[in-house]
């Protein structure tokens, strides 16, 4: 080659270098690795169903994705996808500022909002985690150009975002983010490489209230089956925040520790998009079920006792035990309700008439044939005792079995929300927490023999024994708040029954603190990846588990203020008043019955203890406060009178 030839050569290459689309965040594609994955995140409309996706697109995982911690704006759903971790938006600092996408980057100024909204919360929160780790181990993730505000997905920590259009949909390197059609979904579909690990990953774009997301996914383990996680161990469903261990997982990188999220692994046999479809039916209709079928039969309840009352004054009494013991019928009820799943209507009336007629049937059963059981007296202990056994005892069969009535009850965790999708939750655990000492103490008041003080503390010592091995571990329940109310609800029965005194009653505190270290051991012996071993164990130091302990108290204070118009709560701050101010009389109504004292004074400790430890602080002692007044009412009804009798 001439200086000619070689000068043109030189010139031609400098001009197409001049003329070629130069490398940046916009273009740039990383490594073309033909061996790696491809993994596309394809938003769809927002209302489209799982049914839909899984017509259109046969053999795809269906399943229903929680978009959030309650209800959230759909930019707060795709911040906790970049990050794999979430809280209540009331546990943040500040209101989450309107996010929008400006060519290669979230604006500057807003994303420098959402970094500092994430430092001031109690936790490790990243936004950007996902795509900066993904950077880090040289795999793209980029956003297409029309991808709207599901491009926020592909931001990093500095808030910047790689876009393409250079690659087919479907055959870009890494994982891209578009938005498209339902209809867009086969041709998607129809470049997936079998054995390559690509991914299709088609999600519902979040409205601006959602709560649960339809999302399918498919390639290679997911096709031809279902999906769920260890995060909701639920058939079907998963978490937004599992997308980021989902997406690393596939890539062989280490998912961070700070990350809540668990990875989306395929279920065994062929999955049935209508029974998804069905389920998540019934967890939208828990919420706005709860008030009509718990809160206004119990105001049913108590109108048409006063009626009753007003007619024949000699009906409190009895009334007053029909009340109890219904109330402590319908955890049993409610799992009735989860396995038939009836409608509205029906499940109203399966508790609204159901729990008085059931309660009814107990008081009768309680006396025996031909009235030989215990006297009218102590066969109202033994009505509320058997009802109390059937509702625990069916809970905690449930529990054992991986929950999956439990789950769909009105009493349930509520996963709807997002809140847990396994175990027992807030309202649960008050229910059981107070029911199972008061149930005990009913118990040995009607059918013990012998030392009834005695019976009552070994009694109490096995049956929370047993309760806690039931609702506690998070191989079953997954509720660590069970190991600690219960425990103390069970000391403080103990206290009183033995009449053990103010030194001894240190058993309050050592009772819990016993129950947890057991439960750690548990919980590490036998991997249950309970919300202990997450939140607790894993917490990663002490400033970790400072800010575990901060989100608790924080969330706690706050939910009083949301109940302050609630009339279930200012009767339940009037009933606290009152018990304080007349405690010496309601002392009395327990007179020649120190079991069912014991139990009063273990569920009113394990209200209080369950408050001070659960982040629903303000439900709890609602729940607890509700069930301790109920019974202090059955035992004024059957109080002793002058004459030595109680009011048959």
């Amino acid at each position: 080659m001439n200086v000619r030839s070689a000068m043109l050569a030189m010139l031609a290459l400098a001009i197409g270098g001049v003329l070629a689309e130069p490398v940046s965040a916009s273009a740039q594609e990383g490594p073309d690795d033909s061996a790696a994955p491809r993994i596309t995140l394809a938003m769809l409309p927002p209302g489209t169903e799982i049914g839909q996706i899984a017509d259109t697109v046969p053999g795809i995982a269906p399943g229903v994705m929680s978009a959030g911690l309650g209800r959230v704006p759909a930019s707060q759903t795709y911040l906790d996808i970049t990050q794999g971790n979430r809280l209540f938006t009331s546990l943040y600092p500040d209101v989450l500022p309107p996010l929008y996408v400006t060519g290669s980057r979230v604006p500057m100024d807003l994303w420098e909002r959402v970094l500092e909204r994430a430092d001031g919360a109690p936790a490790d929160i990243e936004p950007g985690q996902l795509a900066s780790a993904l950077e880090d181990a040289d795999v793209t993730i980029a956003a297409r150009p029309l991808a709207g505000s599901p491009a926020l997905i592909a931001a990093d920590r500095d808030g910047e975002i790689m876009r393409t259009d250079s690659c087919v949909p479907g055959d870009c390197a890494g994982v891209t983010i578009l938005s498209v059609e339902l209809g867009d979904l086969p041709e998607l579909a129809s470049r997936l490489r079998p054995g390559s690990g690509d991914l299709l990953i088609a999600i519902e774009r979040p409205p601006p209230e959602r709560d649960l997301l339809s999302i399918g996914i498919l390639g290679d383990g997911f096709t031809g089956h279902g999906l769920t996680s260890d995060s909701t161990r639920m058939n079907g469903y998963v978490l937004a925040t599992d997308l980021l261990p989902t997406l690393l997982d596939r890539y062989g990188i280490a998912i961070p520790d700070d990350v809540s999220g668990q990875p989306i692994e395929p279920t065994e046999g062929t999955a049935d998009a209508a029974a998804v479809a069905d389920r998540e039916s019934r967890l939208g209709q828990i919420s706005d079920r709860r008030w009509e079928t718990l809160a206004v039969n119990l105001l049913i309840w108590i109108a048409v006792g006063l009626v009753a009352v007003l007619i024949r004054r000699d009906l409190l009494g009895p009334l007053l035990a029909v009340l109890a013991t219904a109330m402590a019928l319908v955890p049993l009820l409610l799992l009735i309700g989860a396995l038939i799943e009836p409608s509205g209507l029906v499940e109203r009336l399966l508790v609204g008439i159901g729990a008085p007629l059931g309660a009814w049937l107990l008081l009768l059963a309680a006396r025996g044939p031909m009235g030989m059981g215990p006297s009218p007296d102590r066969a109202r202990y033994g009505a509320f005792a058997i009802a109390g056994l059937l509702s625990i005892g069916a809970t905690a069969v449930d529990m054992v079995a991986g929950s999956p009535l439990t789950t769909l009850s009105l009493l349930g965790p509520n996963p709807g929300l997002g809140v847990r999708f396994f175990g027992i939750g807030n309202e649960l655990e008050a229910t059981i927490g107070a029911l199972l000492l008061l149930a005990t103490g009913a118990g040995v008041t009607a059918f013990g023999r012998g030392d009834p003080r005695r019976t009552m503390a070994v009694a109490v010592v096995a049956v929370t024994l047993v309760a806690v091995l039931a609702f506690a571990p998070g191989r079953f329940g997954a509720d660590v708040g069970a190991a600690i109310t219960f425990p103390a609800g069970a000391a403080a029965a103990v206290v009183v029954a033995l009449r053990l005194g103010m030194r001894k009653a240190a058993l309050v505190i050592a009772a819990p603190v016993v129950a947890l270290a057991a439960l750690v051991l548990f919980d590490l012996a036998i991997p249950g990846d309970s919300h202990l071993t997450r939140s607790v164990l894993s917490a990663g130091g002490l400033d970790q588990l400072g800010d575990v302990f901060d989100r608790r108290i924080t969330l706690a204070a706050r939910s009083f203020p949301r109940y302050l118009h609630s009339p279930f709560f200012i009767a339940a701050l009037i009933a606290i008043a009152a018990a304080i101010w007349f405690r010496r009389e309601i002392i009395g109504w327990f007179d020649g019955r120190p079991a069912a004292l014991a139990g009063v004074a273990g569920a009113a400790t394990a209200t209080v203890v369950g408050t001070l430890a659960n982040d629903s602080a303000a439900l709890l002692l609602m729940i607890g406060t509700g069930f301790v007044a109920a019974f202090c009412g059955l035992a004024w009804g059957t109080r002793p009178k002058a004459g030595g009798r109680g009011n048959g």
